[in-house]
C-alpha cells in the first residue's frame, strides 16, 4: 500500500473534540483486532491535563484525517500517576491480578513506557512506524517499552523490524460463570464487607503496594489512582469485596476488587466480569484468601451482577498465581506482551 506523509503533533492534553476523535480510533482499531490498543489507564487520561512526564502524539494524514495516536510516559514505573500498561481494559490488570501478592522483580526504574494504535485502514503505510519513531526521539535515549495488545501480529512485526525484544508478557484468563463456582471459605475470625469510599482508601494503599511492591504499574499507588476509578461510571462499591479481621474490621487482610464492561464480552459482544485486582496483605500469606477471595467477587459477579463469564490479567511468569487461577477454572484467552528498546 501507498506510505502516508503522517504529520506528527505533541499535545500535554486533548480538548474534547481531539479526545473523541482518539476515542473513535481506538474504538475501530478494537472492532478489528477484537482486543482494546491501548489499557484503561491510558482511556483513564484522555481528557487530563499529563504535565511534563507523559504527553499524546497524533498522527494526521494530508486530508487532516486522525490515523494513529500514542501515549508515552516518560516517568519511572511504579511512580507512574497514569499506570501506562495494560490495566484491565485490553490491560487491565488489572495489572494485580494475583492472589498471592508476590511475583517476579520490577522493571528498571529509567525507562519510558508507552502504547499506540493505527486505525485499521491506514495501516501497513508506515503510521505506526513513524509513531515509534517518534517516542523513542522523545525518549531521548531512555529505554522505551512497548505494548502490543493480544500480541497483534502487525505489532510483533514492527517491534521485530525496529529493534525491539520482548521482555515481558501479560496473559488474559476467562472463566464461564455458568459452570458452577465453589462457595469461599474464609479461615476463622475473618469476615468478608464491602469497601466504603471516603473511609478505606488508606488500608486498601496500604495493603496494594504492599502485595505489590514487585510490580511495576500496580506497586506505588497513592489517593488519585483510587478516586480517578472511583469517580468512573464503571465503579461498583459493592463489588469491592474486603477480608478483614472480625474483631478488627476496619484492618484489612486482603481484597477483591470486581469490576463489569458494558461491552466486549467474548461470546456476543455483551458485558463481561473482571477480577480487576486482587491482592493480599504480605502479613497474611498462608491463610487461603487468595482462592477465597478470587470465589467470593466470582459469586458477587455472577449472582448481584447478573455475569455469565469473568477474566482477568496475570503476569505469564507468576507461575504460582496462574495456577491458583487454572485450579479455580480459568483458562487462557489471549495475551498482551512488552518489547523494550535500549
Amino acid at each position: 500500500m501507498t506510505a502516508v506523509q503522517s504529520a506528527l503533533t505533541w499535545r500535554s492534553s486533548l480538548d474534547d473534540d481531539t479526545a473523541a476523535a482518539v476515542s473513535a480510533l481506538l474504538d475501530a482499531a478494537t472492532d478489528a483486532d477484537h482486543t482494546a490498543p491501548v489499557s484503561e489507564n491510558v482511556l483513564l487520561h484522555l481528557r487530563r491535563e499529563l504535565g511534563q512526564r507523559a504527553a499524546h502524539l497524533l498522527a494526521h494524514d494530508p486530508s487532516g484525517r486522525l490515523v494513529g495516536y500514542a501515549f508515552v510516559d516518560l516517568a519511572a514505573p511504579g511512580s507512574d500517576p497514569t499506570g501506562s500498561a495494560p490495566g484491565s481494559d485490553p490491560t487491565g490488570a488489572g495489572p494485580g491480578s494475583d492472589p498471592t501478592g508476590a511475583g517476579p522483580g520490577s522493571d528498571s526504574p529509567a525507562e519510558a513506557v508507552g502504547e499506540l494504535a493505527v486505525h485499521p485502514d491506514a495501516r501497513r503505510r508506515g503510521v505506526g512506524a513513524a509513531l515509534v519513531g517518534a517516542l523513542l526521539a522523545r525518549a531521548s535515549g531512555t529505554p522505551l517499552r512497548l505494548w502490543a495488545h493480544g500480541e497483534h501480529p502487525g505489532a510483533v512485526r514492527l517491534a521485530a523490524t525496529l529493534g525491539f525484544r520482548q521482555v515481558r508478557t501479560l496473559l488474559q484468563l476467562h472463566r464461564e460463570l455458568t459452570e458452577p463456582v465453589p462457595a469461599a471459605e474464609f479461615a476463622d475470625g475473618v469476615m468478608l464487607r464491602t469497601f466504603v469510599v471516603g473511609q478505606d482508601e488508606p488500608e486498601f494503599l496500604r495493603v496494594n503496594n504492599a502485595a505489590f511492591a514487585w510490580h511495576p504499574e500496580q506497586g506505588g499507588w497513592d489517593l488519585d489512582q483510587v478516586t480517578v476509578r472511583e469517580a468512573k461510571p464503571w465503579f461498583d462499591a459493592a463489588g469491592f469485596l474486603l477480608a478483614v479481621p472480625a474483631d478488627h474490621p476496619d484492618r484489612l487482610l486482603g481484597y477483591h476488587w470486581t469490576k463489569v464492561h458494558q461491552e466486549g464480552a467474548r461470546n456476543g459482544g455483551g458485558p463481561i466480569g473482571e477480577v480487576y485486582v486482587l491482592g493480599v496483605d504480605p502479613a497474611a500469606q498462608g491463610r487461603k484468601l487468595g482462592a477465597a477471595l478470587t470465589l467470593a467477587g466470582l459469586r458477587y459477579l455472577r449472582d448481584a451482577r447478573g455475569m455469565d463469564e469473568v477474566m482477568l490479567y496475570v503476569e505469564a511468569d507468576n507461575h504460582a498465581a496462574v495456577k491458583v487461577y487454572q485450579r479455580l477454572g480459568f483458562t487462557s484467552w489471549h495475551s498482551d506482551a512488552a518489547f523494550l528498546h535500549d
